[in-house]
């Protein structure tokens, strides 16, 4: 299987984690996993539930991600920054009228309508206090599939950092989208996940000196920047993930109920992934603790109480960038909403990124090689 390959199953799986967790807005507004395990098991268990409509419709995740993704990929797009976040915050607007039923945030709503991608700088919102939502977090991995090369850093940041803020104008907010393109450039580039959080942390300093230079609302973002490194550095200690070369540290039990307390924890209101800081972190605990599992993967990831698809749509694409199919039911992909655009944009996105077709990366094989621990034990964990 090879790179390109894995670019459009990562962005056909984004949209299945999104379509898996939302439930038509059934699942992602309930407060237990294990209920929605329950009732995931009535339909038959995972491996038989066909995501497709009418029951099986994509949330705003995968609209707004379709958009980040189709402006990334616009040939005008490739000339500058300044057109590239025209650009976007064009795609953001028109993606609004494809919302029915989808339950967009009011946030990203209300704020979208504000953009004005016609003139300099319309791109631009005021610094908001109560900016934090998870909106951004969503629907930016595509930027780190755009961005994927160690070389490329600079523009992972200001891309995700500007897509970000057009909706979510506070730090907690857009650094979400970074978490979220930063983790999945680490994903194309084959780099262990024990050490992404390190990774992380060694980025922020740089998104803040991005921030500084723009000049747009500088200082009132300073001054709220700490939360999202704050929340990230208690996780990473709590897992043991500090130095990027030790075992994630894991509870000895950690079932739904465990992990619906743990995510409501980490969480800025009580509501698990609502919030920028959580939604890319909550992705990242359920990956770790999936070890390559899909179906592991969707239970820590997707099933959960809290909000599910905006964690779903974020883990479920860099499984796919890391594994492809590998473990995945046909019935989950097959049929999925908008499969073909999310297709056509994978491919795109591969393109623009490796344009001479010589991606030089290593295989799926030598990604995620590692060995989870419980919290009072050495053993490994199921």
């Amino acid at each position: 299987m090879g790179l390109k390959d894995r670019y459009i199953q990562g962005m056909v799986l984004s949209g299945v984690g999104d379509a898996l967790a939302y439930k038509n807005g059934e699942w992602e507004f309930n407060h237990s996993g294990q209920t929605i395990y329950k009732e995931l098991q009535k339909l038959g268990g995972l491996n038989e539930v066909k995501v497709k409509l009418p029951k099986w419709m994509v949330s705003d995740d995968t609209v707004m991600h379709l958009a980040t993704g189709e402006a990334l990929v616009d040939d005008n797009s490739q000339k500058d920054r300044g057109i590239m976040f025209l650009k976007l915050a064009d795609h953001y607007k028109k993606c609004m009228h494809d919302m029915t039923g989808r339950a967009p945030g009011n946030t990203c709503m209300m704020w979208v309508h504000k953009l004005k991608p016609l003139i300099a700088k319309g791109y631009q919102i005021p610094f908001n206090p109560r900016g934090g939502g998870c909106g951004a977090a969503m629907r930016s991995m595509c930027i780190g599939l755009r961005y994927p090369n160690p070389s490329e850093l600079d523009d992972l940041i200001a891309v995700s950092v500007e897509s970000g803020r057009m909706t979510h104008h506070h730090p907690t907010g857009y650094l979400g989208a970074l978490a979220s393109a930063l983790f999945t450039s680490y994903c194309v580039q084959g780099i262990n996940p024990i050490s992404w959080g390190k990774g992380l942390m060694e980025t922020l300093p740089l998104a803040l000196k991005y921030v500084e230079s723009t000049g747009h609302c500088a200082e009132e973002n300073k001054e709220a920047w700490g939360y999202f490194t704050e929340q990230w550095a208690k996780y990473l200690k709590l897992r043991g993930l500090e130095n990027g070369t030790d075992c994630p540290i894991f509870p000895d039990e950690y079932d739904f109920d465990q992990r619906d307390k743990f995510y409501k924890s980490v969480s800025f209101s009580g509501w698990g992934g609502s919030s920028g800081h959580d939604a890319p972190m909550i992705a990242y605990d359920a990956f770790l603790g999936s070890k390559g599992d899909w179906s592991e993967l969707c239970k820590r990831g997707l099933f959960h109480g809290g909000d599910s698809d905006s964690t779903g749509v974020i883990a479920a694409c860099w499984f796919g960038v890391i594994h492809g199919w590998d473990g995945v039911s046909p019935n989950n992909y097959k049929k999925v909403e908008y499969r073909e655009r999310l297709e056509k944009l994978g491919a795109k996105l591969y393109d623009l990124a490796f344009p001479n077709d010589d991606a030089s990366v290593p295989q799926r094989d030598n990604v995620g090689d590692y060995t989870a621990q419980s919290a009072n034990s050495n053993v490994e964990t199921s």
